[in-house]
């Protein structure tokens, strides 16, 4: 069962909010964050991308540069512009995107619980990512990032969700993107103890989006427990910074790929080969969404296509199997394009759906890309089915949008 406990969160002032919260660290890269980052000394970019605080010379994994992230963090508790709660508590933090509302609980999740498979992951991590979390966790002794957690319906824990957020946010601002921010402090004593009591008849937690930021958290918890001699299990390290979701809140929405050519084939003898697996309809100029499971969008040429999978090309029994990200992988990229590795071939690319299909169409007709392929998005039970049966998902397969805003809350790991 999960076993979560509120803390004492270190977060920033109402005022001074919107000049701390960040986009979380891996959706940009250096540059980006420099430009974010410009004449805003409370960003939090001077935290989780501190290589923004030297010459672009400096790489962004130099000793130097996680040194400059704990300097950083204490010079932003030293002025104020993060203040530790003075008690344990849970949150609500909610995001608006497109007029739906996604309402989470900030719990400290439990190290011991993702070590023993009671926090499900759903994609595999590298350990070079891991490390580096690893390195920002361990130099700050603290969490500054949370991850993304989802978890069954509970028609209580929704009850306190409504009843926390009928009262006016601590939070409550519109990030640059256009997404909504809300943010909940919740204080009273009774509701702290039924949330956690709550969560500890939940028999799993899901790892939705940040599998590094998660991995990293729990490794160097175990970490100084194995390096405590008194280590009872209670400490603050024992717990990382998540926010859970009810998964009824949570929509995935289509991780879509580009490819940078046809594998030496002409444009109609791709076509030609993809009829062996696909019923392939030509749909003119018009942009052309995916209507539904096994069904793709493809832009080639100028003009759409739609591609339904035959019957029989794909198997409905095996939770992996059956992923179009797996149908298309196998019958499309590998079979026909020679594809093999979507981590590594540089001949493909991955856009996300929040970018919309006219970017498939901009990058083919830019002459960058060949072809472009829009798949119908994976479904949160599907990712539980397979967590749940222990499988792991192809690469790029989800893409959860809004991303969660950093810097609303952070947990340290020292009492």
């Amino acid at each position: 069962m999960a076993k979560i406990r509120p803390f004492r969160g270190l977060r920033p002032p109402r005022e001074l909010v919107t000049q701390v919260a960040s986009r979380p660290y891996d959706v940009l890269n250096s540059e980006e964050a420099r430009t974010e980052a410009e004449g805003n000394l409370r960003s939090l970019y001077h935290i989780i991308k501190p290589e923004i605080d030297f010459d672009c010379t400096v790489d962004e994994h130099d000793p130097c540069v996680y040194e400059r992230a704990r300097m950083n963090f204490e010079k932003f508790q030293k002025e104020g512009w993060l203040v530790e709660d003075p008690e344990p508590r849970y949150y609500i933090y909610a995001q608006t995107m497109e007029g739906r509302t996604q309402y989470g609980i900030v719990v400290a999740a439990n190290v011991e619980d993702y070590m023993e498979g009671r926090i499900k992951k759903h994609e595999l991590t590298r350990r070079d990512k891991e490390e580096d979390r690893m390195k920002h966790v361990r130099v700050n002794d603290a969490n500054i990032e949370p991850v993304f957690f989802a978890f069954p319906d509970n028609e209580r824990l929704e009850q306190i969700i409504k009843e926390v957020t009928s009262a006016a946010p601590e939070y409550d601002f519109t990030a640059p993107d256009g997404f909504g921010h809300h943010f909940w402090v919740i204080d009273n004593p009774d509701t702290i103890n039924e949330i956690t009591e709550e969560f500890s008849h939940i028999p799993y937690l899901y790892i939705a989006d940040g599998h590094h930021r998660t991995a990293a958290a729990a490794l160097v918890g175990d970490e100084k427990a194995k390096a405590n001699a008194n280590h009872t299990g209670d400490e603050e390290y024992n717990y990382f910074l998540a926010v859970a979701f009810p998964a009824s809140h949570l929509k995935i929405i289509d991780y879509n790929r580009v490819v940078k050519d046809l594998n030496g084939l002409t444009p109609d003898q791709f076509l030609k080969a993809l009829e062996k697996d696909f019923i392939v309809e030509d749909k003119g100029a018009e942009t052309y969404r995916p209507s539904g499971l096994h069904n793709f969008s493809m832009y080639l040429g100028g003009k759409w296509y739609s591609l339904t999978a035959r019957e029989g090309r794909y198997d409905d029994s095996d939770p992996i199997g059956v992923l179009d990200v797996t149908i298309s992988s196998d019958l499309i990229l590998r079979d026909i394009l020679g594809i093999h590795d979507l981590r590594s071939d540089k001949r493909i690319d991955f856009v996300g759906g929040i970018r919309g299909l006219g970017e498939l169409k901009r990058r083919v007709d830019s002459g960058e890309m060949a072809m472009a392929l829009a798949l119908y998005p994976v479904s949160m039970q599907q990712l539980i089915n397979i967590a749940d049966t222990g499988n792991i998902m192809p690469p790029k397969t989800t893409w959860f949008e809004p991303k969660l805003r950093s810097g609303l809350v952070i947990h340290k790991l020292s009492d």
